[in-house]
């Protein structure tokens, strides 16, 4: 068991250097802004790429793009619950699913379907919460909060990978999918907070993929 598992993992950059390469950017990005620049500076980068109201009105490619290339979690603090939604989004969602992603329909489709998921649900959150400060249900800081990372983009590919997965094992992991962002959950009068609402769309529009019937089926020879 231990032999198979490290021959995957010296076979990973070979198998899947898509996203290989991305996680090593991922990874090399976090540690950069938290040890290689200021605290003011880290968050004027930060600010920057976040995809809050005001810079997609002001700057939406370089928001939406850019947001993607910077983790937002922890790699360190291991007894805390952000650790927990490391090992899903960083972990599962991208390291394991994007990787499957990658090897089932090739590099170019696993990134279009990832940033498909990213953007499509960046934009249905942003309507959210374009209705939620016109009802006064979120406060006005939400126009300018920080909001960045992978995290719906991983979502995405969380949820589309119930196509690995044996019919049994579908909806538990749908479930898993759609429910574990409720963890952190709060509400704002009728609405909740506009990250759930994210996490939600993204595994909502990964199972919109996966019954796709185009993508339910391997474009790709998955490499042995």
């Amino acid at each position: 068991m231990i032999n198979q598992l490290g021959r995957a993992v010296l076979a990973y950059p070979r198998r899947a250097p898509m996203t290989f390469s991305y996680v090593v950017l991922l990874l090399a990005g976090y540690v950069w802004v938290r040890q290689g620049l200021s605290a003011e500076r880290a968050n004027a980068v930060l600010g920057y790429v976040s995809t809050n109201l005001d810079n997609l009105q002001d700057h939406p490619v370089t928001a939406m793009l850019g947001s993607v290339l910077f983790f937002d979690g922890t790699l360190t603090d291991f007894a805390s619950l952000d650790f927990v939604g490391t090992v899903i989004i960083l972990g599962l969602g991208v390291i394991c699913c994007l990787a499957w992603a990658e090897r089932r329909w090739g590099a170019w489709r696993a990134a279009a379907l990832f940033l498909a998921g990213h953007i499509i649900a960046t934009l249905l959150t942003t309507v959210a919460i374009v209705v939620a400060l016109g009802q006064g249900w979120y406060p006005e800081d939400v126009r300018h909060s920080l909001d960045y990372g992978v995290s719906y983009g991983s979502q995405t590919m969380l949820a589309l990978a119930v196509l690995a997965l044996p019919r049994w094992a579908r909806i538990p992991w749908a479930v898993f999918a759609l429910g574990w962002p409720l963890g952190g959950l709060v509400w704002f009068g009728p609405m909740p907070d506009f990250n759930t609402i994210g996490h939600v769309l993204g595994a909502v529009i990964g199972l919109v993929l996966a019954a796709v019937p185009a993508l339910r089926r391997p474009r790709v020879d998955t490499p042995r």
